[in-house]
């Protein structure tokens, strides 16, 4: 019998919508199945305040969706997508009106920097001057042959180290806290190896192409995915939850952009039962306690350059971030948490009603954490920009156990697919080859495939092309 579909893809998130127009751009017929009533996974937006205020649900900010050599091949502004570039890509306030300034262009922020100028150029620099050939190799599987090793090693042996010895190339608070912000984004302590990864990438991808927003709001971008798939003939099916395999349509190969346990849920015994336990045993890290919000005026920040910039870290110094990071993996919630803040508004006003604006705040917390971090997580603001409630229209609060319900891919609350821990730092889900299970009909092309969280659509794509060498 002629199979439905020649692929099914589980999950209509940017991984798996990128992985159906992988297959579907190869001539193969493609059928997605999601479980909500929209798809886009964490690429969402919505109304969640006041009428006219347009919020991102998950995802905000877009450097490595527009650097992704998966998203950029698309050429999908034919469908619709746009991005935006506010007029400095980060800021990182301190007390006094002081602030560390990422702005775009990298000898700008050198100079800023003053002092430390030298030393940013020292770590941040070379991923910049190298962008083009590094990002396609930090996107892909770690154990895989470089196509560009001088590149790679470069990053690697800055990548490698603690972001807290990193950090100590700075002698002034503002770059050390604005290094240390990016890497942050690692979701660890930042006295553990690996984190400068994170904040040498990100703070390049600053440089290279901006920390753009997407016009009109993420979901603009999982849209424009959509119909590019459905231009080549794919099938999109919403409202269409997956407990077994019984309820796929017949297909040759089915792809699962979900997280490891649930495709051991899902798969059940056509799996060994020793590669079930493995993936049951998949480790989730921190988890996420986000507000939106709608504003009547700017946020007003104390200092200026914040007031311009596309994202804030409201985290204070590198002690205190390293501080609060460290309570977090301790499963503590730390009084002062660190905060990532997101102004669509400034780069894009069809966000707002004139005059309005929409802020999109995030702290990260314990995994699990089933308390209320509001009053924490405006206490920070509040400290860094004073009269911060008095802008306040309305507020929408999402804690972990609200992220687990909106995408069963958070477990926990965790927004980045999986911990970034020991060899699940390299091996994603288990020790072997990425995406491939013992079945060789079943691949997994989620966050937590390499090269793990974030909206680039590259576990996608990396995973469609193990389908097709197939």
């Amino acid at each position: 019998m002629m199979p439905a579909a020649d692929a099914v893809v589980v999950g209509a998130g940017p991984n798996g919508l990128v992985a159906a127009v992988t297959l579907a751009e190869a001539g193969r017929r493609v059928v997605v199945l999601e479980a909500s009533p929209t798809i886009g996974g964490g690429c969402r937006s919505a109304a969640l305040t006041e009428p006219g205020f347009v919020h991102d649900v998950c995802a905000a900010v877009h450097p490595l969706a527009v650097a992704s050599p998966a998203i950029s091949a698309l050429h999908l502004e034919r469908h619709g997508l746009r991005f935006v570039h506010p007029e400095i890509p980060l800021a990182h306030p301190l007390e006094g009106g002081r602030a560390g300034v990422l702005h775009r262009s990298l000898h700008a922020t050198v100079t800023e920097l003053g002092v430390d100028g030298r030393a940013w150029r020292a770590l941040i620099g070379p991923s910049v001057d190298r962008w083009d050939r590094l990002l396609p190799q930090v996107m892909r599987p770690v154990v895989s042959v470089p196509s560009h090793p001088l590149a790679l090693a470069s990053f690697g042996v800055r990548a490698l180290l603690p972001a807290t010895l990193a950090a100590r190339a700075f002698r002034r608070d503002e770059a050390a806290a604005l290094f240390a912000g990016s890497a942050a984004h690692a979701f660890l302590p930042l006295t553990r190896p690996v984190t400068s990864a994170f904040g040498v990438l990100l703070s390049a991808a600053a440089h290279a192409v901006g920390w753009p927003v997407v016009e009109g709001g993420s979901q603009r971008l999982v849209d424009a995915l959509a119909a590019r798939l459905v231009e080549l003939g794919g099938e999109i099916r919403t409202d269409v939850r997956v407990r077994s395999m019984g309820d796929l349509p017949t297909h040759r190969t089915a792809l699962f952009d979900t997280d490891p346990r649930q495709l051991s849920a899902i798969v059940g015994d056509r799996f060994p039962a020793r590669y079930r336990r493995r993936l049951d045993s998949y480790r989730f890290g921190p988890g996420a306690f986000k507000i939106d919000y709608a504003l009547s005026a700017p946020v007003p920040w104390t200092n200026e350059s914040c007031r311009r910039a596309g994202t804030v870290h409201v985290g204070g110094t590198v002690g205190e971030i390293v501080a609060a990071e460290s309570e977090v993996a301790r499963g503590r919630m730390p009084t002062q948490p660190f905060v990532l803040v997101a102004q669509p508004s400034l780069a894009d006003p069809t966000r707002a009603p004139a005059g309005c604006h929409t802020l999109w705040v995030y702290a990260h917390v314990p995994h699990g954490y089933t308390g209320d971090a509001t009053a924490a997580i405006e206490a920070q603001i509040e400290r860094f920009a004073p009269g911060f409630r008095d802008v306040v229209l309305a507020r929408s609060v999402m804690g972990p156990s609200a992220f687990h319900e909106y995408n069963p891919n958070y477990v926990g609350g965790d927004v980045a697919g999986g911990a970034h821990l020991g060899t699940q730092m390299v091996f994603r889900p288990v020790i072997g080859r990425p995406y491939v299970t013992p079945d060789p009909s079943i691949v997994l092309c989620s966050a937590s495939t390499p090269p793990g969280g974030g909206v680039h659509g590259m576990c996608g794509y990396q995973a469609a092309q193990v389908v097709l060498r197939r």
